[in-house]
C-alpha cells in the first residue's frame, strides 16, 4: 500500500492552447490532466542533484583525480563491471 500525501485544491489561469496541449499529452500517457500536470511539476521541482552528485560534477569539471580509460582495453573494462 502506498502512502498518500495531503493534497490542496488550487486554481491557476493558463493559456487555452497550453491546456489543449497538456490534455493531449495526458491522454497519450493515460493520465488525468491533474495527474499529468502534477507529475510534470514534481519533475521540475525535485530535479536538483544531491550533495554527492554535486561533488562528482565539480570533480569532473575540475579535471582532478580522473582515471584515464584505455580505449584499447574497453571490452575488458565492460566485462569487469
Amino acid at each position: 500500500m502506498q502512502a498518500t500525501s495531503a493534497k490542496v485544491q488550487t486554481a491557476f489561469r493558463f493559456d487555452k492552447e497550453l491546456i489543449r496541449r497538456l490534455k493531449i499529452r495526458a491522454k497519450k500517457e493515460n493520465r488525468s490532466l491533474n495527474n499529468y500536470v502534477e507529475t510534470v511539476l514534481m519533475d521540475i521541482v525535485y530535479d536538483e542533484p544531491n550533495e554527492e552528485t554535486i561533488e562528482a560534477i565539480n570533480e569532473v569539471r575540475s579535471g582532478k583525480n580522473l582515471e584515464k580509460l584505455d580505449m584499447g582495453k574497453f571490452d575488458e573494462f565492460v566485462e569487469a563491471l
